[in-house]
């Protein structure tokens, strides 16, 4: 994989981290809708990044506010629940989250100060493949803690009520993760800082 090609993976995982860590800015949003893409082509990632530019184009700032407020906060929660412990077991804090807490500190990461929410969070998942700067340890991190459960995530924000700008935000998670998915198939698992764990 080349320098290039990594970078451009590192920013597609960091943008998705942000949409869904906190409602887009306008800078956010008029970098979104001023997109240039070849508009004759036909793969399903150029697509959704053009239905991503789209509905950048057709909302508002506010719009999006209130959207992000019924999806993921809510009152009491939100319509969509982006932890893996969740979509895994049906609860919050549950082995899915002890089991990467493990992976992280292996990996040699720490928890921020003033940090909310769980490690598990879909958010925080994607930063740490943005950060991760071995292939190995991305193949065996994406393996254990997001090819389980990102479908489950991505069709509970297709299917939210509120959803309409993060129906385009779900494509393109979908197609994104399904060329990853695809990528790490055909690549052998090799040795990583976190393959001793005794988890598969």
């Amino acid at each position: 994989m080349t320098q290039e090609t990594q970078s451009v993976r590192a920013d597609i995982y960091n943008l998705i981290a942000t949409l869904l860590r906190q409602a887009p800015d306008q800078q956010l949003l008029d970098w979104l809708s001023e997109i240039e893409l070849d508009g004759a082509s036909e793969q399903p990632m150029t697509k959704a990044w053009q239905a991503l530019s789209l509905a950048a184009k057709e909302t508002t700032q506010e719009n999006l506010a209130d959207e992000y407020q019924h999806l993921f906060i809510g009152i009491g929660r939100g319509e969509v629940m982006p932890f893996a412990s969740w979509h895994l077991t049906g609860s919050l804090m549950e082995k899915p989250l002890a089991l990467l807490r493990n992976d992280l500190i292996q990996l040699g990461f720490e928890r921020s100060e003033g940090t909310k929410e769980p490690e598990d969070h879909f958010a925080a998942l994607c930063e740490v493949m943005a950060l991760l700067d071995s292939e190995a340890d991305q193949h065996r991190f994406f393996n254990r803690h997001i090819e389980s459960w990102y479908l489950k995530l991505t069709e509970q924000i297709t299917n939210a009520k509120n959803s309409q700008f993060y129906c385009a935000v779900s494509t393109l998670i979908n197609q994104f993760l399904l060329i990853e998915q695809t990528r790490f198939a055909a690549i052998p698992v090799r040795e990583t800082k976190f393959a001793t764990s005794g988890i598969k």
